[in-house]
């Protein structure tokens, strides 16, 4: 196994985000990077290796959202994490709150057998991993409008992510997208786009930890259901936003 020293950088800063976190949780976090480490060698998982950096960008990054998630949800809620990629951020989400139940979905098949691997590895039960564009799985009636947290750090621009995302959310659920520090713009564009699926912005919440570059989550509330016909078919989203 991959000789890595323990996660002091998480540790120290999890406090910060009002997390605390087990030995047998921390321990899960640096098997977690091993497992990432091993696959990422031949598939492209994510371009942060180090792991300082690691725990930093993607571990405290993805567990951020937890500031502005309900503590009931956080306790038993259900999330769905659309673009997973890597396992970011619902795999640090539910190591940290075993008791949440969680999706994750991704597009291409090697990182989708990695994140199955993951939940092998991990022993995370509560756990699903899917196949699939978040356009056509979106339309699905046992995923669409069931969640209560929708998950978003890596894909689109809010007009497109928000079309995506949107109707896999519960009215009264919380869309939370990890985004960069200037996104006013990006917000102005996406103003429609949100609306029109169901959406109304609720914060927009600064973010800043060690080795975190500054970061805003992008708090969405559904508030209405989302119109049948959308989102539209894949690619359409981020080729003509709404």
């Amino acid at each position: 196994m991959l000789e890595i020293a323990f996660p002091d950088i998480l540790k120290r800063e999890i406090g910060h985000l009002g997390i605390e976190l087990s030995l047998a949780q921390l321990e899960q976090f640096q098997r977690y990077y091993y497992e990432l480490n091993e696959w990422n060698s031949r598939v492209n998982l994510t371009s942060v290796t180090e792991w300082e950096d690691v725990q930093s960008k993607h571990y405290l990054d993805s567990l951020t959202a937890a500031l502005v998630i309900p503590k009931a949800v956080l306790g038993s809620g259900r999330f769905v994490d659309v673009g997973s990629g890597g396992g970011f951020p619902g795999v640090p989400l539910l190591l940290a709150f075993p008791g949440m139940k969680g999706t994750l979905i991704e597009a291409t098949g090697k990182k989708t057998a990695f994140l199955e691997h993951l939940k092998d590895s991990l022993g995370l039960e509560g756990l699903e991993v899917l196949n699939g564009r978040a356009e056509t799985l979106a339309h699905d009636p046992a995923l669409r409008e069931s969640f209560d947290i929708v998950l978003a750090r890596s894909i689109s621009g809010m007009a497109a992510l928000a079309e995506m995302t949107l109707p896999f959310c519960r009215t009264g659920g919380l869309l939370v997208a990890h985004k960069g520090h200037n996104i006013e713009d990006e917000l102005t564009a996406a103003a429609n786009a949100i609306a029109v699926t169901g959406g109304a912005l609720k914060e927009v919440r600064p973010v800043s930890l060690e080795g975190l570059s500054q970061r805003n989550l992008v708090v969405v509330e559904k508030v209405s259901e989302t119109p049948e016909r959308y989102p539209r078919r894949p690619g359409m989203p981020s080729k003509n936003p709404l």
